[in-house]
């Protein structure tokens, strides 16, 4: 069930998210952000892409508000891949498939579900519906993930990852060769104006984030390049994104990727969160880990290895 809203501006205003939250009081503004990413949201029959466009005398607005749908959340036995723990963060290595928070379409199944067994305690760390979590990982990317098992630790955590003090690197396996040995794209993101489920280089000016990825080559495969990333902001597929931008796509990526076969049964897009790094939210100690790579990813390198060794 919807929920529509029809307003139509009368003097020239602000932002459309101050004035919808201004004409909308039971909604926040964070609220009307969302939706606007959601595509939700229509100045003159056309969806808006951005919450920072500004408003003039006869914008006609519509706005659609989906009812909201409360997930119970259950614990469910999952066996966890774990890293480190202590009584303040976890730190797992999530598996290929494994959805990071109940959503609706997954409800059960996912890594929320598996942590609220494992750690009773969770619900309400960092909010009902995503209890503990604090960076996520897409569904088929593997890897590193810290959870906080405590509101000061989830507070700790978010703050480095803010300030950039986190160290978050990833080995993906890439289409074609770079011509340099390592580089920078610095390409805001956002989501994509057509297609509301995927994110694109999108310009500050039109709802775009800053968005910055390093990359260094590890491996030359032939038309093949296995890359060493280290992300200095967090946006959603952030790396899968800059990869497609810069001709080099992530192999297996269904969203982003090229759609080429690489003759390896692949679970997703070849992409590894394979160490992290951060600061103990209590005694100050650096705590580092490393992901061990899934066997599928292993596998592609060791057939794209004999591939090149081949045709060299």
């Amino acid at each position: 069930m919807l929920n529509e809203f029809y307003l139509e501006v009368e003097e020239n205003s602000a932002r459309i998210d101050r004035y919808l939250a201004e004409e909308l009081p039971d909604l926040s503004r964070s609220r009307i952000q969302q939706l606007i990413e959601q595509g939700k949201v229509q100045v003159n029959g056309e969806v808006c892409t951005s919450k920072k466009i500004n408003l003039k005398v006869g914008d006609r607005i519509t706005l659609e508000v989906p009812e909201a749908q409360p997930l119970e959340l259950q614990a469910e036995d999952i066996p966890l891949d774990i890293l480190y723990e202590d009584d303040q963060l976890l730190i797992l290595n999530k598996p290929a498939g494994l959805v990071v928070h109940p959503a609706p379409g997954h409800s059960h199944g996912t890594l929320v579900n598996a942590l609220l067994a494992h750690c009773p305690h969770l619900p309400g760390i960092g909010g009902v519906q995503r209890p503990g979590i604090v960076h996520r990982l897409d569904k088929d990317t593997t890897g590193a993930i810290a959870i906080a098992k405590t509101d000061i630790a989830y507070k700790h955590i978010q703050a480095q990852l803010q300030t950039k003090t986190a160290r978050r690197e990833y080995l993906g396996v890439v289409y074609g060769a770079p011509k340099t040995s390592s580089g920078k794209v610095d390409l805001p993101i956002g989501r994509h104006p057509q297609d509301r489920k995927k994110m694109a280089v999108v310009p500050v000016e039109e709802g775009g984030r800053s968005a910055i990825t390093h990359w260094q080559i590890q491996e030359r495969l032939g038309n093949f390049t296995l890359i060493h990333f280290q992300l200095e902001t967090g946006r959603t597929h952030q790396i899968r994104v800059h990869s497609a931008k810069i001709g080099h796509p992530i192999v297996g990526d269904p969203v982003y990727g090229s759609g080429r076969s690489v003759g390896v049964n692949l679970p997703g897009q070849a992409l590894h969160a394979w160490r992290l790094r951060l600061q103990h939210p209590i005694t100050g100690d650096s705590v580092e880990v490393t992901a061990t790579p899934p066997q599928s990813f292993t596998t592609l390198l060791e057939i794209l290895r004999r591939r090149a060794a081949i045709y060299s």
